[in-house]
């Protein structure tokens, strides 16, 4: 993402940062039944990536603006519609063998342009990952509580979501008080109620991370089934995040987080915009990081700089990436495709608040034998494309 409050737009601010080495070995890998890919036309595919993914047509998008959902907001104690403007930028998870999307949804106050709306979260589910039924109010918002400084009035935006261990669920957020994007944490055992824990980094290295413009958090984890868990790697837990370059920070219990630093003092920088590629402008972490056989696998999204891209895409336009990272040494790149694995192809991915066009990938879920991932469209509604692996066996 890139403006304090948003998934695209404005040329993000920079932040300090390269960053320092840790040690480790893997102890855990995922029980996916098949990671291996097939080619497909637009991307030559590694054995390591995953996809080709296909859009269903018939069932994009699969979430849109609804001006009939209607929130008594603690904001201004007033009835608002609350995903009337803009939903995107969605969360999955599966439970009792159905798809849940944490989504993020713009009411249509404030200024007619990114940022300035208030977001909140909402909940939707589907029996078959295609079709989904919402909730008709958000479970998570700005609130009158502790958070309040840091979500007020922006709200409470782009979510991620894992398993803990315990059978409970971590959200991570970004808390937006249109002055600074602030990564946070929240938890759940029913994805209803939500208990804010507040910024991800506020108590790392006494407080030096609090302010730090944060946002975008993909925790490394495990695949069960169809239950993407939270993993240790050397005893810790271990997130991907941020923009305009991704981050890496470690955990002991999901909630305080610490970022890893360089030599320098300046947070470690994993993985970086590439001039020439449809990466150059922006990299940024997408879906929670899997565990696999062949390392950990990082879907990010990725923009494309005006100056100095690829010339084959748009200026500006929003794709999505993958990057393969040694699973012992979480914050060493193995591998990196050199051509983006899903991009705007289709009017409600080019249709909204960002006309350049948005893939912005941040769901994926396996569920009854096939991948699932729910991204943003134009920073305006909700897609969903699907990966079968037995297919791409059977080629």
């Amino acid at each position: 993402m890139t403006d304090s409050s948003r998934s695209v737009g404005a040329p993000p601010r920079r932040l300090a940062g390269r960053s320092l080495p840790i040690l480790g070995a893997l102890l855990a890998l995922c029980l996916v039944s098949s990671c291996a890919p097939r080619a497909s036309s637009a991307v030559r595919a590694r054995d390591w990536m995953f996809g080709p993914f296909e859009k269903p047509r018939s069932a994009n998008p699969v979430i849109a603006p609804d001006r009939a959902s209607r929130f008594l907001s603690p904001m201004n104690d007033s009835v608002v519609s609350w995903e009337e403007y803009a939903t995107f930028n969605p969360a999955a998870v599966v439970r009792n063998d159905t798809v849940y999307l944490l989504y993020r949804a713009e009411d249509a106050t404030g200024r007619a342009e990114i940022g300035h709306h208030t977001s909140r979260i909402g909940l939707a589910e589907s029996v078959d990952g295609l079709r989904f039924t919402r909730r008709s109010e958000p479970v998570l918002y700005p609130d009158r509580d502790a958070q309040r400084r840091y979500e007020w009035p922006g709200g409470v935006e782009d979510p991620r979501i894992v398993e803990g261990e315990d059978g409970s669920y971590v959200l991570t957020y970004t808390q937006w008080n249109r002055d600074i994007p602030r990564l946070a944490v929240a938890t759940s055992t029913d994805l209803i109620r939500w208990t804010k824990h507040g910024p991800a980094f506020a108590s790392a290295l006494g407080g030096k991370y609090l302010d730090l413009e944060s946002k975008s958090g993909a925790i490394v984890s495990r695949v069960v089934g169809d239950r993407v868990i939270a993993a240790r790697v050397n005893g810790k837990y271990w997130m991907y995040f941020n923009v305009p370059e991704i981050l890496i920070a470690t955990s002991d219990d999901l909630i305080h987080w610490t970022p890893l630093e360089d030599g320098n003092g300046d947070p470690l920088v994993v993985l970086s915009p590439r001039p020439g590629y449809f990466d150059s402008w922006l990299v940024e972490a997408g879906p929670p990081a899997l565990l696999t056989p062949y390392g950990i696998l990082v879907l990010y999204n990725a923009g494309n700089s005006t100056v100095h891209g690829d010339p084959r895409l748009p200026h500006r336009v929003y794709t999505g990436g993958q990057a393969l990272f040694d699973p012992g040494n979480p914050w060493k790149l193995i591998d990196r495709a050199d051509e983006p694995f899903i991009t705007p192809t289709e009017d409600y991915e080019r249709t909204g608040q960002y006309v350049e066009g948005t893939t912005f990938v941040e769901g994926l879920v396996p569920f009854r034998g096939r991948w699932y991932l729910y991204y943003g469209t134009a920073d305006s509604r909700v897609g969903v494309a699907v990966w079968d692996p037995a297919g791409a066996r059977d080629d």
